[in-house]
């Protein structure tokens, strides 16, 4: 990282990420929908200082939407990115540590965020710019959505808002979960299945629901979701490293677990993170034979999803220059990525985690 305030627990860099994906694509117009997003944002007030909004663009949100949408229709994958940019503040305030932001308030936000999806005109939160943004959000969604594609965008949003009551449970407790409990319920907060509708979206793609929810593709999808999160905790572990309790993120589960220090659970994540994307990459293989146009276009999006988010959590001033540490974030500030070819674990054998095992009899088929 360039430029730290103070030395990071994880080390002095992150180890190479193995990532054997198609990784640095990006959307043609991904600089139009960064601008567009922006002019949103700042039409909605949703950031209500310049300081507030400096952290805001900080997430790099276009970014990570053109990353993990490389391809597909520009009215989608901006208004993809406005949610983005729109979630990431509700994650910030999740995320803050505040005593007002305990496990009751963060439960009773996500009912009202989802009944507001669910119907734009129900009133059950109150007014003010981010509310305001979010009505025009849902009331452009559902214009764009089919019902089942809407529904989906409902289930994704749900598993981001039960990951993130779960988490912040746990720090109102002042425990550290089990690693199973960690791995079965931690990467919900990732909201994978609410990005993923948006990739099928502005490709035009609709898988049958049979096919989308099939065992052996919520494997796939389940999986990738694990790999963005592990990447996620390692990427974002100095933006968290403050807070009392400590946060619920891979490295400090293991750390606990093993009673080690940060930096000597990192290796202990990354090979469980590793051993999920061998599994990754050879259930996605065999999900390919024979499969069709939509279904193979839907693989390659998983492949997205996991390359694009690498990338972008590498150059996000969000990360690389952590608000704990810096007033302002550095726009230049970025991670230092390597990649490896090399997987840290050997062997394709499922971990011994009841949380993650099944997903491996998918791949013998």
């Amino acid at each position: 990282m360039t430029g730290a305030a103070r030395p990071s627990r994880l080390g002095t860099r992150l180890p190479p990420f193995y990532c054997p994906l198609e990784r640095d694509l990006v959307h043609p117009e991904a600089k139009q929908v960064e601008a567009r997003a922006v002019e949103w944002l700042d039409a909605f007030g949703v950031y209500p200082d310049p300081v507030e909004r400096a952290w805001g663009l900080a997430t790099h949100s276009a970014d990570f939407s053109c990353r993990i949408i490389p391809d597909g229709n520009f009215e989608t994958l901006l208004l993809f990115t406005e949610w983005n940019y729109w979630a990431n503040a509700v994650d910030d305030w999740q995320d803050s540590g505040s005593d007002e932001v305990g496990t009751g308030a963060v439960v009773e936000h996500g009912a009202r965020l989802l009944r507001t999806i669910e119907d734009p005109g129900v009133s059950v939160l109150p007014d003010g710019p981010m509310t305001r943004a979010l009505v025009d959000l849902v009331r452009r969604t559902h214009a764009m959505l089919t019902p089942y594609e809407l529904r989906r965008f409902v289930e994704g949003t749900r598993d981001w808002l039960l990951g993130a009551a779960w988490r912040a449970a746990q720090a109102e407790a002042g425990t550290m979960p089990g690693l199973n409990d960690f791995v079965a319920m931690g990467p919900l907060a990732n909201g994978t299945r609410f990005s993923l509708t948006w990739s099928d979206v502005a490709r035009g793609d609709r898988l049958p629901a049979d096919v989308l929810c099939s065992p052996a593709l919520t494997a796939l999808t389940d999986a990738a979701g694990f790999v963005v999160s592990a990447d996620n905790d390692l990427f974002s572990y100095d933006k968290d490293d403050h807070l009392v309790p400590q946060e619920v993120n891979l490295v400090n589960v293991l750390a606990h677990q093993e009673n080690c220090s940060p930096a000597q659970a990192v290796p202990l994540a990354v090979a469980l993170r590793d051993r999920v994307m061998v599994l990754f990459v050879g259930l996605r293989a065999r999900l390919e034979v024979g499969a069709d146009r939509e279904l193979r276009r839907h693989l390659a999006a998983l492949g997205h999803y996991v390359a694009g988010s690498i990338t972008w959590q590498s150059r996000a001033p969000r990360y690389a220059s952590p608000r704990n540490r810096y007033e302002l974030p550095l726009v230049e500030a970025g991670f230092e990525l390597r990649f490896t070819n090399t997987p840290a674990v050997a062997g394709i054998e499922p971990p011994d985690l009841a949380a993650l095992a099944s997903w491996w009899q998918w791949v013998r088929g």
